[in-house]
């Protein structure tokens, strides 16, 4: 490793992190896309495509670097040529020196991307924009409907769902994407013997472009077997005799569900906020409790020890 010259530094490791920079921006895309309920809020369609066009613009730069960059490359004008935000053009570049095998249906999405970014983003800062919608909005209802052929609805009474069939084709669609750039970033790096390519486990990356997982439908199964074994399940003694030092709060406002569904998508569920700040005010030494809810879901502390009468 001591060995490499600045090109090769460049690639292995700065490209390296801009490659879990990329993943985690695609991550976050597809996690704001999973929340949405239905297509109502501007500012939510606006979150995924910001998110998306950044990460997939960033993968694309690093495998154009891969694909076209060596040693007879003038820096300064290559370094120049990427400070473009056309994820079409940047396309056509890598696909001059290789073989990324993407549909329409796929490049109209990057011609979206590219549209949003270059553009959309900033229409509300003009004061035309009052006498237009949303236009990332509707060009992001626009392609889920042609591609679906269905019909979706940003009436506040009758919004159309952001159902699974939606998630799973939007997911679909980005990850053909990253997995051909990241297959094609795997080439070059086997080419040049570098690992640009690898990705931290702990790395929200990790699930883009090593596990290859686009939406969000195995941790939501994780999630409630985690809590469908804490109802049921036969929880250590040592962990039960901690939590009944303490009474629950008495939450009834809300269905069961709805707790859970906290549990599972809190950045959706503010009414409980309040609900738990009626009950604290009630309570003299908040404090008190606050200190003993700490341990829980703390991984560093042990509640499953034994107790006297276990020995």
């Amino acid at each position: 490793m001591s060995n490499f010259g600045p090109s090769e530094f460049w690639k292995n490791f700065r490209l390296g992190t801009e490659l879990s920079v990329s993943g985690n921006f695609i991550y976050n895309g597809i996690y704001c896309f999973d929340l949405m309920p239905h297509f109502y809020y501007e500012d939510e369609c606006f979150e995924f495509l910001y998110n998306i066009a950044v990460g997939i613009e960033r993968l694309q730069k690093i495998t154009l670097i891969l694909v076209e960059h060596n040693d007879e490359t003038n820096q300064e004008e290559f370094e120049k040529s990427l400070i473009t935000h056309n994820h079409l053009e940047l396309h056509n570049r890598i696909q001059k020196n290789s073989n990324i095998n993407i549909g329409k249906v796929h490049l109209k999405f990057l011609s979206l991307l590219s549209n949003f970014y270059k553009s959309v983003r900033y229409e509300k800062f003009n004061l035309q924009s009052v006498y237009s919608g949303d236009k990332g909005r509707s060009e992001l209802t626009n392609f889920i409907q042609e591609n679906l052929n269905i019909e979706i609805s940003i009436n506040f009474i009758g919004c159309t769902s952001n159902d699974d069939k939606i998630k799973k084709f939007v997911g679909k669609v980005i990850g053909k994407i990253c997995t051909e750039y990241y297959n094609q970033i795997k080439t070059e790096c086997d080419r040049l013997n570098i690992y640009t390519y690898e990705i931290s486990i702990e790395s929200k990356a990790f699930k883009i472009f090593m596990r290859k997982k686009f939406d969000f439908t195995d941790e939501k199964i994780i999630q409630q077997e985690i809590v469908k074994y804490l109802i049921q399940g036969n929880l250590p003694k040592g962990f039960n005799e901690f939590l009944k030092e303490v009474p629950p709060l008495n939450l009834d406002f809300y269905n069961i569900n709805y707790y859970i569904e906290y549990l599972m998508n809190f950045h959706k569920k503010s009414g409980i906020k309040d609900e738990i700040e009626e009950l604290y005010s009630e309570i003299e030494n908040v404090s008190e409790r606050i200190n003993h809810l700490y341990p829980i879901g703390n991984a560093d502390v042990d509640l499953d020890f034994e107790t006297d009468e276990d020995l």
